[in-house]
Parts: structure tokens; sequence; C-alpha cells
């Protein structure tokens, strides 16, 4: 943020858009900006926060009839408006504090508020989505805007959300029966050219190029058909009816620009899969480099974000971008690393690679014990080492990542790593524990990495290899869907051990596939791994 606030002035900025993919992000941004002293306090910043998080009334539709709020908004935003603008900081608790006093709803208060802030701190789809408030005004007000990509690496499967759209064929259900008798036709049509389409797929799961001219044209008249009775009774917004009108919409937006950044694909019911119906995105770079063709500069930035031209490619940089690697602040003699070149964890060694895996996590805690975290590449790998651990080794303590863990469980498991503790934590590769959290000096003192991250080999990836390998050349879909994706995570991972220059651990990579010369080159550079260190043992 420094450099482009030291030149607000002689590059005529407008706007500071400083964009996140968490909310531990915006909070880290908005503690930088305390930082700054004089005469940065001059400057008036906003968060913005995602309108299911600071709703006062949620479930309910934003309109007069269903939330107090929404009724007589507009008479009671000046005064919001003019004790907004004299807060300097209006963080999202500012914000709702504001709103609760002038009885007005605090997300479409600060979204009135960007035009009178200089820094906005915001989520990603704020700018990057199909709708993003602050691109669409942006360009309206044809403001000259910064933007700020945090942990950029995590753009690309956000992007690919965004631009990806489903429809479950139980909401459809759902919508039909909630529908008023003349809406149930439109409805009903849908319906049948789905199941045309079912009837002749040839397989549960089958992608297409296109979607059939009948389904696409039956969802577009009934958006059109939703969006006529919504804008003639609003009070019946809400519920089954509008939620399936909001997904078909997007479906249908997604089906009219499909092209071969995004595939279509039919789901027939099977035993972990409901019926659905999916505009998929693969690449998101055609849709996201407008948005940066409309800021003077956009600054993507992270840990992780290599190598390069993988995330030009997929997001959509322009060809001239500027690459910097940034050396690291931490030196080798910090982490020592142990390559297993004797241990193989494919899927179809694992049942032999458990025990030579939990003996060398209890020989390294042995050697030195402290905290340690053990990474696994699914969680029923991870419950089978676990399982076996806690056999085998009894009097260590260890703690488990489950799936679908709430948040209350996810604190306490983080909490475990306790200054002078000790005990290991399995937790699996790409999930909540492999980034985002900061355990310095005791609080971890060691890593297990048990996988390389790659995604499994199903039809979907299969069907992104074979798509990236005619978009950007053969031998790259490989690349592109498997290794930097699985690598990237690996590193992350890593990435826990060492988190300011006092720390000191040690790193254990648990495959054999860690000694390929392609792998290695896309590890941190600053390791170094002993090429001593390969036993499997």
């Amino acid at each position: 943020m420094f450099p482009l606030l030291r030149g607000w002035s002689a590059q005529k900025t407008d706007k500071l858009f400083f964009l996140t993919a968490k909310t531990s992000g915006r909070a880290i941004a908005l503690e930088a900006l305390e930082r700054f002293g004089p005469p940065a306090p001059a400057l008036r910043i906003l968060e913005l926060t995602a309108r299911e998080k600071i709703c006062e009334y949620p479930g309910r539709a934003c309109h007069g009839d269903a939330c107090p709020l929404a009724r007589g908004f507009y008479d009671r935003l000046p005064a919001a408006r003019s004790e907004a603008a004299t807060v300097q900081r209006l963080t999202g608790d500012a914000l709702r504090g504001i709103a609760r006093t002038h009885g007005v709803c605090p997300y479409f208060l600060s979204q009135e508020m960007v035009r009178w802030s200089d820094v906005v701190v915001a989520d990603y789809n704020h700018w990057f989505d199909s709708s993003a408030f602050l691109y669409a005004l942006a360009r309206q007000e044809e403001w000259r805007v910064a933007v700020l990509v945090d942990e950029a690496h995590n753009l690309l499967e956000r992007a690919r959300a965004m631009y990806s759209a489903t429809l479950d064929a139980g909401a459809l259900e759902s919508a039909h029966a909630a529908a008023p008798a003349g809406l149930r036709p439109a409805l009903a049509r849908v319906r049948r050219e789905w199941r045309t389409l079912q009837q002749a797929q040839p397989a549960a799961y089958t992608p297409h190029d296109q979607v059939p001219e009948g389904l696409q044209q039956a969802l577009q008249d009934a958006t059109v058909a939703l969006a006529e009775h919504f804008a003639a009774a609003p009070q019946e917004a809400g519920g089954p009816l509008q939620r399936f009108f909001f997904d078909a919409l997007q479906f249908v937006r997604l089906a009219n620009a499909l092209d071969v950044h995004s595939v279509f694909e039919s789901q027939q019911p099977s035993a972990d899969e409901s019926c659905t119906l999916t505009v998929r995105n693969l690449v998101p770079a055609p849709f996201l480099r407008p948005r940066f063709a409309a800021s003077m500069s956009t600054a993507c930035f992270s840990g992780t974000i290599a190598p390069f031209p993988f995330y030009r490619d997929m997001l959509g940089l322009p060809e001239d971008a500027v690459e910097l690697d940034v050396g690291s602040p931490f030196h080798a003699a910090q982490l020592e690393v142990r390559v297993a070149s004797a241990l193989s964890t494919r899927y179809r060694d694992r049942g032999r690679a458990l025990r030579p895996l939990v003996d060398r996590v209890a020989a390294q805690f042995a050697q030195r014990p402290g905290n340690y975290l053990a990474f696994f590449g699914s969680f029923e790998f991870l419950e089978a080492a676990r399982t076996l651990f806690a056999r085998c080794h009894p009097g260590i303590p260890n703690w488990t990542q489950t799936a679908q863990m709430p948040e209350a469980e996810r604190s306490a498991f983080v909490a475990r790593f306790r200054a002078g503790g000790q005990g290991v934590g399995f937790a699996v590769l790409g999930g909540a524990f492999g980034e985002g959290i900061d355990l310095p000096g005791d609080r971890l003192i060691g890593a297990f990495i048990a996988s390389l991250g790659l995604p499994r080999h199903d039809e979907r990836h299969e069907l992104m290899r074979e798509r990236l390998d005619r978009r950007f050349g053969q031998g790259t879909g490989y690349a592109y869907t498997y290794l930097y994706p699985g690598l990237r995570k690996v590193v992350q991972a890593a990435g826990r051990v060492i988190r300011t220059e006092q720390d000191a651990g040690v790193l254990h990579l648990l495959d054999d596939r860690f000694d390929q010369a392609e792998v290695r080159a896309l590890l941190p550079a600053w390791w170094r791994i002993d090429p001593d260190s390969g036993s499997g043992h």
C-alpha cells in the first residue's frame, strides 16, 4: 500500500481497492493502515462486509414490505451518510453502529460510503465477480483506481466459482411447488427439457460443449417470467422460487457466454452426486481480463504465486505484466528439509506406506519433542494414519481435523498448539490449517507432508487437462491441472513452520516424487534439501 499512497497525487489516484480472499486478510490490511501514522489518518478507509455477515434481518427480502430497514431507507440515508462521512475508519463494526443509530441497512450504507472513501478493503468478488459493485461503480464514475490483490493464488479458484453456475433438480422441484399457477408451465418446460437431456446421456456424468437449445430457451423464458412476477409482486421475493430464479439467471448468463474456457456438465443422481446441471469455468482469464484493464494499476501478490506463466495464463494478466520475485526473509539454516526418497504415498501404495510413515513421525518427535503438524492428501488417508499412529505410539498426544469442522472446533484445534506444548496435529492438505494460521516460535516446530497434493484423477480433472492442453500447448494441461495446484498446497502447508526470522524447525516431505527435478524446481529457492536425508525409515 505504501508506494500507492505515496504516489497518490502524482498518479491522480481516486481510489485504492485492497481485495482479499478471507476475512483475516481484511483485518491485516486494516491493521497495516493503522500503522502508517500521520499523515495517513487523513485517509478515509472503508471496510466492505458481505451482506450475509452484516445483515440485521437475515432471511428477509431487501424491500420495505419485508425489512424495516429498507422501509424509508432513502429518507433516513442522508443523516446516516453525514455521520459516516465524519468517521475516517469505517470498519464493519463502525458502520453497523451508525446504521443502527439511524435505522438503515448497514450493507447498503457501506456501498453508499464508497463514494466518500479513499481506501476500500473488500473481498475479491466486489471487483472481479460478474455483478461486481466496485467495478460497476468505478466505471460509472470514471475513477482512476489502483487495485491490490492479496494472496492472489486464491483468485484462480474463487474466479472459477464466480463464473460457474449450477442448477439442482431438487431446487427446481421446490420452486415449481412454490410457484403460482401462472408460472408453473414455464418451470414445467424446464423440467421436461432437463429430463430429455438426461435420457439421452450415456453416463451419469456427461460433459458437453454447448447447452441444448431447447433447454437454454426454456430457462431463458422461465427467468423472464420470474422477473416479471417479482417486479409485479415484490412482496413474494424470498424462498425457493427466488433462489431458483437467481440460480437460473446466473446459469443463463454463463450459458450464453459458453466457450472453450468453460464446459457444460450434466450429472444424473448417484451415490455421492445429486441431479445437477453446471456451467463450470476452467479458465477465468476471459472474464478477469477486463477487470485488470479497468484499473490504472493492479498488483497481485502472494508467497506462492509461482510459476508466474501459470497465473498469467489462467487469470488473464497482460502479456507485459511485470514479475517480481522477492527474496525470502528466511534462510536455509532455519528449516531442515528431509525427503523420504524410499516412501510412496501414491494411492496404490498408501497401505504399505502407513507404518513407515507414522514411525517416522514418532521418531522425529522422540528426537525433538514439541508441536508438529502432519498433512495428508485426503481425510481417508488422514484417518488411517492417525488411527495407526495412536495405536503404535500411544504415548504421543495427537488431535485431528475432521470433515465439516465447525468454527469452534477449528479454534480448539489451533489452540492445542500452545507455547511449550507437545503433540501432533493431523490435518488435510489444502484445508483450513494449510494456510492462514500463524504459529510462531515453539507453537509449531515441524511439519510432515505425506502427499504432493495432486487433485484426484477423475473425469472432471481429466477433462480440464485435455482442455488446457488444447488451449496452452501439449503437456501444459498436466502441470496446470495437477502439478502446480498440488505443489502450491505443499508450499503453503510447509510455510506454517517458519513464521519469523527467529523461528527454526524441520520439514519432512514424505514421498519419493519430491526427489524429481520437476517437483524440486517448484519448491522455494531458499530451502536446502539434504541429499543424504532420503531414507524412507
